[in-house]
């Protein structure tokens, strides 16, 4: 699932698209919104929330869209040929010059501005807002102290925008065990405020880099690098693969840590 900052630069560029456009087809390739026809409408904007994605069209509408695994937003000159197949669209917004094409999102839905704010209001502080409330963000945070952080801190109840990547980055660089609980966190506010400086940092990038060091393998501390050395220490970086559930389903994102540098308490 993308991160935070990935989701922001996807509104970007669809603001940059759309931004006081007027939308001359839509199709909704959804069965709760295929009849619905916003073609007349102006694009006021494109935010980003968190990992939700909101459209602001005509007087009192929103096209609320996530990714979730496997969804991707594209934007191509009109008439241009698709680099996605066409069964695989969700959405299909156009102006006169551009088509933005909502690809295998996860969600997709039509809202009034009401039902988004009721969508917003599920949300912890997003990392990447200019207003972040830190301390709200601790409070969420600091609401169960008995949960491992690790979990916590990917919870979007309590702040938005970290996924897994970040998760274990944050972790490495703090020190902090896997399953350590919110409780074990001696700094939450520090470790709140490097996830807060890592999506900051990646917002206006492709690759997330995490160590400073921008050429490819060396990117990040210990993600995606399971038994290899540890960049601090040399110990090989452990791997602990996702739960997987009797239905089929995870519990857990896979974790990876250094055993040394991040020693269990």
């Amino acid at each position: 699932m993308p991160e935070g900052d990935a989701v922001w630069r996807t509104a970007r560029r669809l603001d940059e698209a759309l931004h006081g456009q007027v939308l001359v087809r839509t199709d909704f390739r959804v069965p709760d919104y295929a009849t619905v026809d916003l073609s007349g409408e102006t694009v006021h904007e494109v935010v980003s929330r968190g990992k939700h994605l909101f459209a602001h069209v005509g007087d009192d509408l929103s096209i609320h869209t996530h990714l979730k695994m496997e969804g991707a937003w594209q934007v191509y000159p009109r008439g241009a040929r698709w680099r996605r197949p066409a069964h695989e669209a969700r959405v299909v917004l156009e102006t006169a010059t551009v088509q933005a094409v909502g690809f295998a999102l996860g969600i997709t839905e039509v809202l009034s501005r009401v039902e988004e704010d009721a969508v917003v209001a599920r949300l912890g502080p997003d990392l990447l807002d200019p207003g972040f409330d830190q301390a709200e963000a601790l409070r969420r945070l600091r609401s169960d102290p008995e949960r491992t952080l690790a979990d916590a801190l990917l919870d979007q109840g309590n702040l938005a925008g970290i996924g897994n990547v970040y998760r274990n980055e944050v972790m490495f660089v703090h020190g902090l065990h896997p399953d350590a609980r919110v409780s074990d966190d001696p700094d939450l506010g520090r470790t709140v405020r490097t996830a807060q400086r890592m999506l900051l940092v990646n917002r206006d990038f492709a690759e997330i880099v995490t160590t400073g060091v921008r050429r490819r393998g060396e990117r990040t501390w210990v993600y995606g690098r399971g038994g290899e050395p540890c960049r601090r220490c040399g110990t090989r970086v452990a791997r602990r693969a996702p739960v997987v559930t009797q239905s089929g389903g995870s519990e857990e994102r896979v974790t990876y840590w250094c055993p040394h540098c991040q020693p269990a308490r």
